[in-house]
């Protein structure tokens, strides 16, 4: 008897003194504000991880990245509502093992069709369409999706993509079910996760409730998660900062607001993390003047990345190409070879200089600059450094007019092309070249906002995408991002990184280090009060 009263002291005083041990308290409401109103509530049609924050905890994926493990990586996948997988001997055939028992929110039961649906919809090969389809290329090496039975389901490939399984596991995946329309899931999704949806009022509030036939038994541990909609962040972190919200939006608040938050509220944890999410110019190379490569090329070397960290992140981010900088980038060019792409050198007044020259070529100079309007989204992290890239393009005879566009309309103008010069956020929901160079890339990806086509190197994309061997495929990937710089496919300015806050009774929060799109499932995070 002794033993035991000993033991369980000790365990009292390991979770009096250690989080860790702290036995997870049910109940309460997360309450958190939100940037802006979402287009939709359907992850699979939108572009912006402004939908997977407050949607992705009503769904599952058939597998997902592990939630309280901050790098995804292939290492850290884990099953979801597959309970295993296997891939065939040729690496041809993805095959998966549903769970059994499985129920949607409104009762009816999960099986193989829904999965099946699910891609026939993403490949563009059901009867139902996506209104809007960002992420079809992820998909253009699966041949089909067959099933054998009601809780088997195999991906079918034209050749080995191991990527594929990364693709699966990401906050864009989340199985749909077959017998609701893609209509429906823009304003009433039903899916199988930890919270069921309650109401979504634009540019209002969202609101999710606790699944009480959640298939994992014992989550999520929250009532219900409501969220704010503040587009303005200081009023936001204001309300934060008084206790209004229990968390920030996250990965949302800048540097220099972070020092407030710290100021205002000392007992906040708050973190800085890359949220792989590159800052870029895209520009519509199909229509003058940016059909003239002399103008693009020129763009890339007028840019002055040192002084965009300075100004917008106190030094705090990263210069890159395509894919995420090191160490949180798995996939990073290694800093030597970056600088040896025109406008990556340290010599910006040099750099300026060639830009003039090209300038003066394309019939532009001091007595005749060009005007155009920067196109960009009207909220702050894309507004400050479009502010400062007119700023730049001054010295090189562009002078810019900002033109701010709503959320909603954002993602459709520049897929229609609707714009000449944009200042745009690219995230990269997977760390991983298959996704960002095919969706934003390839000839004919609904991502490809910049008409960029090179069919040279759209081969390169395809034989890094089948090898197996990582170090062959890192050199291989690398030869492609300095290709991709040096052809003003999409020039990256920096990739940012950005704070998340919660008050300290927020307990199992994960930030993601290399991709702000796939840690929202909220079914492990709890409030100890």
């Amino acid at each position: 008897m002794r033993s035991v009263r000993a033991l369980a002291a000790v365990v009292l005083y390991l979770a009096a003194f250690n989080p860790a041990f702290a036995a997870e308290k049910q109940g309460g409401i997360l309450r958190m504000y939100h940037r802006d109103s979402p287009g939709s509530a359907s992850i699979h049609e939108e572009a912006t991880y402004s939908v997977n924050i407050p949607f992705m905890p009503v769904f599952n994926n058939l597998v997902m990245y592990k939630q309280d493990v901050a790098q995804n990586s292939l290492d850290s996948i884990v099953p979801d509502l597959a309970e295993s997988w296997a891939w065939s001997g040729d690496n041809k055939t993805l095959s998966f093992k549903l769970r059994q028992g499985v129920k949607w929110h409104d009762g009816k039961p999960f099986t193989s069709a829904d999965v099946k649906c699910t891609f026939d919809m993403l490949m563009g090969k059901s009867t139902q369409k996506f209104r809007k389809n960002p992420r079809k290329s992820w998909y253009d090496q699966v041949n089909d999706v067959s099933t054998n039975g009601d809780f088997e389901v195999a991906f079918n490939l034209k050749r080995p993509q191991p990527a594929l399984l990364a693709l699966l596991a990401s906050g864009y995946t989340p199985i749909y079910p077959c017998h609701v329309s893609p209509a429906d899931m823009r304003t009433h999704p039903i899916g199988t996760g930890p919270f069921k949806f309650v109401e979504f009022k634009a540019n209002e509030s969202i609101k999710l409730t606790r699944n009480p036939d959640y298939w994992k038994k014992g989550l999520p541990h929250l009532d219900g998660i409501e969220f704010t909609i503040i587009p303005n962040r200081s009023t936001a972190i204001l309300a934060f900062v008084a206790g209004k919200f229990d968390m920030t939006f996250p990965t949302e608040v800048s540097i220099p607001l972070l020092k407030d938050v710290k100021t205002q509220a000392p007992n906040a944890v708050c973190v800085v993390e890359p949220i792989n999410v590159s800052t870029n110019i895209i520009v519509n190379s199909s229509s003058p003047p940016f059909d003239n490569l002399d103008i693009r090329r020129a763009l890339a070397l007028a840019l002055d990345r040192k002084a965009f960290i300075s100004i917008l992140f106190e030094g705090q981010a990263d210069i890159g190409g395509t894919m995420l900088p090191a160490p949180a980038g798995l996939w990073a060019m290694p800093k030597e070879m970056l600088e040896t792409i025109p406008g990556y050198g340290p010599d910006v007044k040099a750099n300026r200089e060639e830009a003039r020259k090209l300038m003066q070529k394309a019939g532009f100079g001091p007595d005749k600059h060009l005007q155009v309007k920067v196109s960009t989204r009207n909220i702050a992290v894309y507004r400050d450094p479009a502010v400062i890239l007119i700023d730049q393009l001054k010295d090189i005879y562009i002078d810019g007019e900002l033109d701010v566009v709503e959320t909603a309309n954002w993602f459709p103008k520049i897929a229609r092309k609707d714009y000449a010069l944009g200042l745009n956020l690219t995230g990269n929901a997977v760390d991983d070249p298959d996704q960002s160079f095919y969706e934003n890339y390839s000839c004919h990806s609904e991502r490809n906002y910049t008409n960029y086509c090179n069919p040279a190197i759209e081969k390169l994309f395809d034989q890094q995408s089948q090898e197996t061997d990582v170090a062959k495929r890192k050199k291989l990937v690398w030869d492609i991002d300095k290709q991709l710089q040096e052809d003003v496919a999409r020039p990256i300015i920096f990739h940012g990184r950005q704070g998340s806050c919660w008050q300290p009774y927020v307990k199992g929060v994960t930030i993601m280090v290399n991709s702000s799109y796939n840690g929202y499932r909220y079914e492990d995070v709890w409030l100890d009060k």
